[in-house]
């Protein structure tokens, strides 16, 4: 395809026409010569968040789960997502077919619709970039903000640190590991996409009287445990040995010399309660894996306790998962 807005004919018939309406909030949504989408929450607050395909990945799918997890974490239920498709001179018709079934599928998994978006062809980038705008509806008093924190509050954190850079980790350097470890282990570690979502933990950390909820994705959890006690202006203390991790990402973070703390979790959810115990109770009824890690304070350390060893954690600096890119560069 040339340069410019992707041909009506192409557009409709390999993205708008293979678009589900699953949902009832949306009044009006993709369609040619459509420039909005008309979403009605009724009596609800609007919660938005975006998130773009990965750079390592290049994961369509993960842009969508990202942007929705973001808004699963406000205490919102996601409904929709608005895409925007930056595609390369020369990408061709089945490429973005592709593209828009693997967004189709997803969101199914996810229960909610593509309402809208945009697409051409730019000459400013040579591979495509996919833009992902999550929109959730929420009852404003039932937000989980990090406002809502407050010292002698539990953390808790939900599955295992590490879930997103171990399935990129698995896929993209298979061969080479399955050379170190049993196969078996490999593909189950790539396996780990299903747990990428944190909308069912979410829903029930919400149900369950959680104060506030940060997802966990680039840089790892001591970024996520220093953003979410920043954004509350209150100090924590966690321990190391209580965060919860597959011994599959310990494994193989450790054949590449990488911090499996340090590294896109996209899957884990933090979340703050009075009561972790109850909630972790409450968690587990759903099968979802979750522990109390440690304790909001009233200080302005954050603190990661290893044994007799104390770590001050700090703002992000980098991903760990970004190594990897530099060795292949």
């Amino acid at each position: 395809m040339n340069i410019g807005k992707v041909p009506e004919n192409i557009l409709k018939k390999n993205v708008i026409n293979k678009i589900e309406k699953r949902r009832s909030e949306i009044l009006i949504g993709s369609g040619v010569g459509e420039d909005c989408a008309v979403l009605d929450f009724e009596n609800h607050v609007t919660v938005l968040s975006d998130a773009v395909t990965d750079t390592i990945s290049g994961n369509v799918s993960l842009a969508v789960i990202k942007a929705v997890n973001n808004i699963a974490s406000m205490g919102a239920e996601p409904v929709a997502i608005l895409t925007s498709y930056i595609l390369p001179r020369g990408f061709s018709e089945k490429e973005l077919k592709a593209i828009a079934k693997e967004i189709e599928i997803t969101c199914k998994g996810l229960n909610i619709s593509v309402a809208g978006g945009h697409s051409e062809l730019n000459e400013s980038v040579s591979k495509p970039v996919i833009s992902v705008t999550g929109v959730g509806k929420a009852d404003k008093n039932k937000l989980t903000c990090t406002s809502n924190i407050r010292p002698g509050d539990d953390i808790v954190i939900t599955k295992w640190v590490g879930l997103e850079a171990t399935v990129f980790l698995a896929r993209e350097y298979e061969e080479k590991l399955i050379k170190k470890f049993p196969q078996r282990m490999i593909y189950e570690a790539a396996a780990y996409d299903r747990y990428l979502s944190i909308v069912p933990e979410a829903a029930g950390a919400v149900k369950s009287g959680a104060a506030a909820m940060h997802d966990v994705s680039t840089g790892g959890v001591f970024t996520a445990l220093f953003e979410i006690a920043e954004a509350a202006g209150v100090g924590l203390t966690a321990d190391l040995k209580k965060i919860p991790i597959k011994q599959e990402t310990v494994e193989i973070c450790n054949f590449f010399d990488l911090n499996p703390y340090e590294i896109a979790s996209t899957g884990s959810l933090l979340i703050a309660a009075k009561d972790g115990k109850a909630l972790v109770k409450a968690l587990s009824e759903g099968k979802i894996n979750a522990a109390v890690i440690g304790k909001f304070t009233d200080s302005n350390d954050r603190i990661i306790i290893n044994g007799d060893n104390v770590r001050f954690l700090e703002p992000f600096r980098n991903d760990e998962i970004y190594k990897m890119k530099e060795k292949k560069s």
